[in-house]
């Protein structure tokens, strides 16, 4: 094998094809071009000496050995960022702010949001971590999913207690319809293990009886992003947070039948450490994050 060491591009380029499965999508995730993307790839498998992802008409998934170097990728960058988070403490600038940030919630909701904080406050340098490992420094603040509290720690409710079961109408319609929980024998569900948004926590969440009806057929990825991709393109129903899926649900590509779906006590939060005086950037973010939730376009 060759024993050149890849470039963090290249690490990064892997970590967003393995949870986005196409390279149009992964391009967008890391800000390169398809080619750069595919290039980057090539020398990352050659590097490598095998192929990291097997190709199927329906996108990319990991091989065998593609599986491993994710595992590693992530804790390389990993190790980085903690780095640059320990230099960044020897800093006193107090318009230095550091967040970790949960991939699928940066990539559906902060993100598209986060130029108008920028342009709010320019001087501010806001750098995001995404990985969480025992004994990493602590950012300023972070986003988590999950139920509270965290100890030592205070958190502000964002969202994601409405999670709607969803489809792309055409799907829908070409299975027969779906107007009530009854007829999900006919569907596929698509799931994430790690995500409590599945079929399960919907039958608990709705005390529903042992002899309700299961759906037809399960498919379950490695990452939630995968998931809502596979429902958008007509691959299968899933669960998900609304607020994840509003411009989707605003254009039509999915639909929440019946309005069906489920009360979850998991929800997205973003905390700060209790025992910290905030600083001025933390605390001009935090205002603006709960200006962006009750806001409406």
């Amino acid at each position: 094998m060759n024993s050149r060491i890849p470039s963090t591009a290249g690490l990064r380029v892997l970590i967003a094809l393995a949870e986005r499965g196409s390279t149009v999508a992964a391009a967008d995730a890391v800000n390169l071009s398809q080619s750069a993307v595919s290039k980057q790839l090539s020398k990352l498998e050659a590097s490598v000496g095998q192929s990291l992802f097997i190709r199927h008409t329906s996108g990319l998934q990991l091989s065998e050995a593609g599986h491993i170097y994710l595992e590693q990728a992530k804790i390389a960058l990993q190790a980085l960022e903690d780095a640059a988070l320990r230099v960044a403490r020897l800093s006193s600038d107090p318009d230095v702010l550091r967040l970790h940030l949960l991939p699928i919630l940066g990539d559906r909701w902060l993100l598209p949001r986060f130029s108008r904080f920028t342009e709010r406050y320019p001087t501010i340098d806001v750098q995001f971590t995404s990985f969480e490992t025992p004994g990493q420094a602590e950012p300023d603040a972070a986003f988590r999913y999950g139920v509270p509290p965290w100890r030592g720690q205070t958190a502000d409710y964002l969202f994601g207690a409405d999670v709607a079961l969803v489809g792309a109408p055409e799907y829908i319609c070409r299975v027969g319809g779906l107007e009530v929980l009854d007829d999900i024998g006919r569907f596929t569900l698509l799931e994430h293990p790690q995500t409590p948004n599945c079929w399960q926590n919907l039958r608990a969440a709705l005390a529903l009886p042992a002899e309700a009806p299961e759906p037809r057929h399960y498919v379950r990825f490695g990452f939630y992003t995968l998931v809502i991709r596979a429902a958008i393109a007509g691959q299968g129903l899933a669960l998900i947070p609304r607020e994840l899926i509003v411009r989707e649900l605003a254009s039509g590509d999915l639909v929440n039948p019946g309005g069906l779906g489920f009360e979850s006590p998991n929800c997205y939060w973003f905390t700060r450490p209790a025992d910290r005086t905030s600083r001025r950037a933390l605390n001009l973010f935090h205002d603006w994050l709960m200006e962006e939730i009750t806001r409406r376009d």
